[in-house]
């Protein structure tokens, strides 16, 4: 099979664990990119991140991670996230590498206020 590239979207319509992402059986995923938009125009809301490995064992990707109102943030950024994102300290993503039934889950402190849209590449492990 052919490398594919794709995208999973969800809306974090309430404040429970989401799953965003399940890596298909047979398949590794270089996700390129984590990307939350606020879509509240007053509200601050906070946003955590976790990776599940195939043993459940979860490791934090972010936690209470601030997006502000009308404002999107890239989480695999890497430099200071305190500055405006056109300032040089900030760089593009670092891709994250996710293995066969590794899950990656979303969870924002209020419901509705957060969208989540994760760009993934899938390898073919056969």
């Amino acid at each position: 099979m052919p490398n594919v590239y794709t995208n999973h979207k969800a809306k974090l319509a309430n404040t429970s664990l989401t799953t965003i992402y399940t890596v298909p059986t047979a398949k590794t995923a270089i996700i390129k990119s984590i990307r939350v938009a606020n879509e509240d125009t007053s509200n601050d809301c906070n946003i955590t991140v976790t990776l599940v490995d195939s043993g459940s064992n979860i490791f934090m990707l972010e936690k209470d991670r601030t997006i502000q109102a009308k404002r999107s943030q890239e989480l695999l950024a890497t430099g200071n996230m305190e500055q405006d994102s056109a300032d040089s300290s900030v760089a593009g993503p670092t891709p994250l590498i996710a293995k066969e039934s590794e899950i990656i889950k979303a969870q924002a402190e209020n419901a509705n206020d957060l969208s989540i849209i994760l760009s993934v590449l899938e390898i073919s492990d056969v």
